[in-house]
């Protein structure tokens, strides 16, 4: 009886280390850059932009998306342009790859804007820095004022770049 017992508490322990394991691998985000973000062969560079009636204007606001991360657990860098939220909890905003992004210059390709969407707000320390943004990647699209949007991410975290 003792040692069915102890090989059930053995075997328990192993379980119970292979289930942690998975876990924690299930948990593991994959880093995306925004070079992964963009189709192979399609032109990512906007050209030259044009300002209609003092505005900025996107110039490739349907520029096709990339289906390998839909779904997937993310984590991405970028620079923030806040839509929604507080002084104290940003709760949407856009991710863009480089700063000044649909504010000082016309916005890029929409396959270079992701959409965040963090359903309780998050902390924002300063918009002038990187960061990185972790969460569950979608190719459904968004649509706002400043710029059509290829990607939309459900967030979960923000850390410094």
């Amino acid at each position: 009886m003792y040692h069915l017992k102890q090989t059930v508490t053995s075997l328990f322990a192993v379980l119970m280390m292979v289930v942690t394991f998975s876990a924690s691998a299930d948990e593991t985000a994959i880093e995306v850059y925004w070079e992964d973000l963009v189709p192979e062969g399609f032109n990512e560079l906007a050209p030259p932009s044009v300002q209609h009636n003092g505005e900025m204007s996107q110039l490739q606001p349907d520029a096709p998306t990339v289906d390998t991360f839909d779904g997937k657990r993310v984590k991405i860098p970028g620079f923030v342009v806040p839509l929604e939220g507080t002084a104290e909890l940003t709760t949407e905003f856009l991710l863009v790859p480089y700063f000044g992004a649909c504010i000082h210059v016309p916005p890029p390709p929409s396959n270079q804007i992701v959409y965040v969407k963090f359903e309780e707000g998050v902390r924002i320390d300063n918009i002038y820095d990187a960061i990185w943004v972790t969460g569950e990647l979608s190719t459904d699209g968004w649509k706002g004022d400043i710029a059509s949007v290829g990607y939309r991410l459900k967030g979960e975290a923000v850390e410094g770049f």
